[in-house]
């Protein structure tokens, strides 16, 4: 999948920056839309952009924004991430698309017009259908809608809501139940509550996290539970507390490194196999971190069990397998230390109990 900026897109060789080379897209069928989480509903739209790229010989895009739209008009308000733009590239790919668009939402974007973004569409993106969902509008003050773009000239397929009565064939209900819809906000909810189980059926996968090993304060060596801090790279991340989870480390072009982790231990300190392919089991905090009072600061730290390696700097896929309890605050590093060893033992349990 190519990746390309729309900057770099609509820009003349005559108005852009020495530093940004202008690229003309092949003619292609576009979706658009945050497309976070990439769940089931998401999904569909990229199969259907897929069956119409290939019947009429067109490529399969995606435009997505950066940062998505409410997280540039209230950041602090903002929902949180379910996946970050690395993370979407990721899974996008995955499933099928071969150029993904990121716009930058800021005032200059929003405040386009509907016929200059369909201009855009048209004249500068090359794309000749569309398939959107039945709500979905654009342009200053959302003016514009899919009949303002057929209205133009461009061919439109609106998919109609994805639900949970969804058949495993791929076709799609039409009934507007709210309740059913999957949506992105459903997921959030459900992995706020801890349901994961849930939350998956709605993703058709795990819900996982991905992110490079970086220094962070280093207490849990302190208290005989060293972590493996990694960085989110969003607001705030969409689930909170304490999680049993498999981890994989990956190499540069995404690909999963067979048994990465083991490779590195020291000493005979392997680690815990986890449930997955090459993973290594571990027992996650993500959230604030109450005990040791560090703010706004979210974090998502990961313990080994048995493990002793140096991770720092590696690319890590972090699957989330069972929610075990909210986050506690803690009176003291000892009282703290009681809490995590129990919270471990907990977790090694219910391992036991999947193998």
């Amino acid at each position: 999948m190519k990746t390309y900026f729309l900057e770099q897109l609509i820009s003349s060789p005559h108005t852009s920056s020495p530093d940004t080379v202008p690229v003309e897209l092949a003619s292609c069928v576009l979706t658009i839309g945050n497309f976070d989480g990439v769940h089931l509903g998401h999904q569909a739209m990229l199969a259907q952009v897929r069956e119409i790229a290939h019947t009429q010989n067109l490529g399969a895009a995606v435009m997505i924004f950066e940062p998505q739209p409410r997280e540039f008009f209230a950041p602090a308000k903002a929902p949180a991430r379910l996946t970050n733009l690395a993370e979407k590239q990721a899974l996008l790919a995955e499933y099928g698309v071969e150029t993904l668009i990121v716009a930058g939402f800021d005032t200059e974007f929003r405040s386009l017009s509907a016929q200059a973004f369909a201009d855009i569409l048209a004249k500068r993106l090359n794309v000749k259908a569309l398939v959107l969902g039945d709500d979905f509008r654009f342009g200053h003050d959302r003016t514009g809608d899919s009949q303002f773009l057929r209205d133009y000239g461009l061919d439109v397929t609106n998919l109609h809501t994805v639900t949970d009565n969804s058949t495993d064939s791929g076709s799609v209900d039409t009934t507007d139940n709210d309740a059913a819809r999957i949506s992105s906000t459903r997921v959030r909810d459900l992995l706020l509550a801890g349901d994961l189980q849930a939350a998956n059926r709605l993703l058709g996968r795990d819900y996982a996290i991905t992110g490079v090993v970086v220094r962070g304060d280093q207490i849990g060596r302190t208290i005989d539970f060293p972590t493996a801090n990694i960085d989110l790279q969003r607001i705030k991340p969409a689930l909170h507390g304490i999680f049993a989870v498999d981890a994989v480390s990956l190499d540069d072009n995404g690909d999963v490194i067979a048994d990465g982790l083991t490779a590195l231990a020291t000493d005979g300190h392997t680690g815990v196999a986890g449930l997955r392919p090459h993973s290594l089991f571990g027992t996650a905090n993500i959230g604030k971190r109450p005990s040791v009072d560090k703010g706004d600061d979210w974090r998502l730290e990961v313990h080994f069990p048995q493990l002793q390696a140096d991770l720092y700097g590696l690319n890590l896929h972090v699957s989330f397998l069972h929610f075990l309890h909210g986050e506690r605050r803690y009176d003291g590093l000892e009282a703290l230390k009681a809490g995590i060893h129990q919270d471990v033992a907990d977790l090694l349990e219910w391992r036991e109990k999947q193998v």
